[in-house]
């Protein structure tokens, strides 16, 4: 499987995604810098931060932007590497080759899931670090609210991190069945919206169960994606 991974990694060109998870980091970072110590999102007239409730600490800040940017980045790469072979027929090609068509199409999903989950763990350790360097020669605009020096947030980062990766499997889903890979994308858009949103006085980001039930789901999804892969016609 590890080699079948690798193999997905070289044919897929990974090093251009590389390069686009550094760019988005960065930008991600630069602008979680900016919000920070450059005061971006003060209120012109009074100096104090302008900010959505739910909002006022950087770390929740940082996890919605990285969040919502790799769970799309996650639809985008499971849309080249498993859907756009199914539409441009190369499908048939990697289909004959003498491997079971399910590990070729698991591989195809991992080889994804531990590039993204990577991407974006180092991507948030990078921008928390930064953010947390900086604190001790300016004047952070919001409260940075995290601790890089307790275990507990590590741990929590990565649970977040798998989850929203995770996410990515509905998207591949539901991009499968409509053949589409804009479907996927806009998945990833609406899953994330109802990973953050607000009913009424209910915060939906501040509750376990709809994470907990959107990975079960995935997993199911997950299921379904390789589910008689043998059997099935390419169309």
């Amino acid at each position: 499987m590890w080699k079948l991974i690798k193999l997905e990694w070289g044919k897929n060109s990974t090093a251009r995604y590389f390069l686009g998870a550094a760019v988005l980091i960065a930008l991600v970072g630069l602008f979680m810098y900016a919000q920070c110590y450059l005061g971006i999102a003060n209120d012109e007239s009074t100096g104090v931060p302008d900010s959505a409730p739910g909002m006022e600490t950087m770390a929740v800040q940082i996890e919605l932007f990285t969040n919502l940017c790799f769970l799309v980045f996650t639809a985008v790469m499971m849309s080249s590497f498993i859907i756009t072979p199914y539409k441009n027929k190369t499908m048939n090609l990697m289909f004959s080759y003498p491997i079971k068509r399910q590990k070729i199409v698991v591989s195809q999903m991992l080889s994804v899931w531990l590039f993204c989950f990577a991407a974006l763990m180092v991507g948030k350790l990078f921008i928390y670090g930064i953010l947390a360097a900086a604190g001790g020669s300016a004047k952070a605009s919001f409260p940075l609210g995290y601790n890089m020096a307790e275990i507990s947030f590590y741990i929590q980062i990565t649970l977040k991190s798998a989850v929203t990766i995770t996410l990515g499997f509905i998207a591949l889903f539901i991009g499968r069945l409509m053949n589409s890979s804009k479907a996927a994308i806009i998945t990833a858009f609406l899953l994330f919206s109802v990973m953050n949103g607000t009913v009424g006085n209910f915060t939906v980001r501040d509750n376990a169960i709809v994470p907990l039930t959107l990975v079960i789901i995935s997993l199911v999804c997950a299921y379904l994606s390789v589910y008689k892969v043998e059997v099935k016609d390419l169309k």
